[in-house]
């Protein structure tokens, strides 16, 4: 199973990005995806998830309205659209996949990519 993350960067506050987590190894369609992430000397944090029919989603509060997230199942990429970007969601960011929806221990988790919002 195999994780690859890209659209990460640094960008000035108000600005968007785009992440892409292209999996391959499993079959996309058949798990939930979500997004974390994690500053240093912090613990992980959960930012975002989409059910693996695509049909239910879920947001941390401080993204909701400005983070979309989405995966094409058919080409096996999930996708965390980011606007209104603001310092504070500096971090390292992860896609998971997995099963449970409840949980996130038991899954497959991406290497992360640094995203870096400047003031």
């Amino acid at each position: 199973v195999q994780f690859v993350e890209s659209g990460g960067g640094l960008v000035e506050a108000g600005g968007s990005l785009t992440l892409s987590c292209a999996v391959s190894g499993v079959t996309l369609s058949d798990y939930n995806m979500k997004w974390f992430r994690q500053t240093p000397g912090k613990e992980r944090e959960f930012v975002a998830a989409i059910s693996y029919t695509g049909r239910i989603t879920d947001y941390k509060d401080s993204v909701k309205g400005r983070f979309t997230i989405s995966k094409d199942n058919a080409k096996n990429t999930g996708y965390l659209q980011m606007n209104n970007l603001k310092p504070e969601d500096t971090a390292v960011y992860l896609c998971y996949a997995g099963s449970d929806w409840n949980q996130h221990t038991s899954g497959y988790w991406g290497q992360g990519t640094q995203v870096t919002v400047s003031s």
